[in-house]
């Protein structure tokens, strides 16, 4: 349920519409892409609620099954499940300025543009008494001139996985710092596997892990480029060695959402998210650990990145006062709801600390390792990272690590197009 996936097809899901009222499902879509409907069974408002398709199985069902609820409990509302397959975050952009816009949708990483567009309603009045229940992530990263604009569904944790037994045999320590994840991928590659798994381009999350270990940081909350400091500097050019030793794994059949690579043996260390651990035990046992992306040096400090999914509320939509009934049932009222999102397609942490707390899952072994891990050292990219900010990072970070131009040159670009890109967002 990672931010980063929502434009990669992993499995085949049913796609289209679904629509529910008065607590059944009455008729289904046959387009892939989003379409219309009308209420049907008396109800006087309908909803369109959108998802991107998750890969988890069950979850298509466990959303219809809310609606369902939902319905039952609001019979004047119906509500038409749209689930996305594909180019979610293009499809969703493209239809908001149309009439075929969603009431409802969730988003990944949260964009703080949408807020400016006007596209997304503040919903400071969903939360209610239950505000003070939310960890502060959830809440900091949908808040923008002191009004909230979403409430956080899951938040998804992205850590390294490794081999314990592999390392062990190697005779190596799980590694504390970025030189020591360099040595363990290079002592760990092999004729027939590589040592490290960040991604299919070999950056990944890599490069903004990097500023992150090294004390830096990528945007100013005031929306200041930050990734261009000599610190920030010097923990990407690192990330050269990886490509230089030849000891990452390169376009594989799936990403690093997918724990393939690590299940089958093909790595022994890889970059991955904790909805992935159930597949992961189911497949290795306990031969496997978690750990932080390493601090880059001595004083740096380790980094567990945390996305996640948000429900936002349309602010054009004809339907405001149900939309915003909608996220408040679901994501404020049904506890139990919440903690089934998190814990039966995948693991996720619920951003919910009384429902976290509950989380019988999450509260042991690895699992809870992981979540301690997130809470400790836990980053999220600001609300400013959207995609033309994020592209001339990665494409910066990505010419750096492959060797191709002057690093600091090709930082200091990215610097400039990245402000720019900000700049317009926040209308300066």
């Amino acid at each position: 349920m990672s931010a980063r996936r929502p434009e990669l097809s992993r499995r085949g899901f049913l796609t289209g519409s679904l629509l529910v009222a008065a607590g059944s499902v009455l008729s289904t879509a046959c387009s892939t892409d989003p379409v219309g409907g009308s209420a049907g069974s008396g109800a006087k408002t309908t909803l369109n609620v959108w998802y991107h398709a998750y890969g988890e199985t069950g979850t298509q069902q466990a959303v219809l099954r809310y609606a369902t609820a939902f319905t039952k409990a609001n019979p004047d509302i119906a509500v038409k499940v749209t689930w996305v397959p594909g180019d979610y975050s293009g499809k969703l952009n493209a239809t908001l300025l149309t009439d075929a816009a969603p009431d409802v949708f969730e988003i990944g990483d949260f964009s703080e543009a949408m807020v400016r567009r006007g596209q997304i309603a503040a919903i400071d009045d969903v939360y209610g008494s239950a505000r003070s229940d939310f960890n502060s992530n959830a809440i900091s990263t949908v808040t923008v001139d002191g009004k909230l604009y979403g409430v956080k569904m899951i938040d998804d944790v992205i850590m390294l996985y490794y081999r314990k037994s592999v390392l062990a045999k190697a005779g190596i320590t799980p590694p504390t710092t970025f030189d020591g994840l360099a040595a363990a991928a290079k002592a760990l590659t092999t004729k027939k596997n590589k040592g490290l798994f960040v991604g299919n381009d070999g950056i990944g999350d890599s490069a903004s892990n990097a500023v992150w270990s090294n004390g830096g940081d990528l945007v100013t909350p005031d929306g200041k480029v930050t990734f261009g400091t000599p610190r920030a500097l010097e923990a990407i050019t690192a990330l050269k060695r990886l490509h230089d030793d030849k000891s990452l794994l390169l376009g594989f059949t799936t990403d690093w959402w997918d724990p393939a690579a690590l299940i089958q043996g093909v790595v022994p260390m890889q970059w991955c998210g904790l909805w992935a651990m159930p597949a992961v035990q189911d497949a290795l046992g306990d031969d496997f650990g978690v750990l932080p992306w390493p601090a880059f040096k001595a004083g740096g400090t380790p980094v567990v990145r945390v996305g996640g999914w948000t429900n936002c509320v349309n602010a054009k939509g004809k339907n405001l006062a149900a939309a915003k009934k909608f996220a408040q049932w679901l994501w404020v009222e049904q506890k139990s709801l919440q903690r089934d999102f998190a814990e039966s397609y995948g693991f996720h942490v619920p951003p919910r600390k009384s429902v976290a707390a509950s989380a019988e899952k999450l509260s042991t072994g690895t699992a809870k390792e992981t979540v301690a891990l997130a809470e400790k050292y836990g980053k999220h990219n600001p609300g400013t990272w959207d995609s033309a900010v994020s592209a001339a990072f990665n494409a910066a970070a990505a010419k750096i690590a492959g060797g191709n131009g002057d690093p600091a040159a090709l930082l200091a670009e990215a610097v400039k197009k990245a402000q720019s890109e900000i700049d317009k967002q926040l209308g300066r």
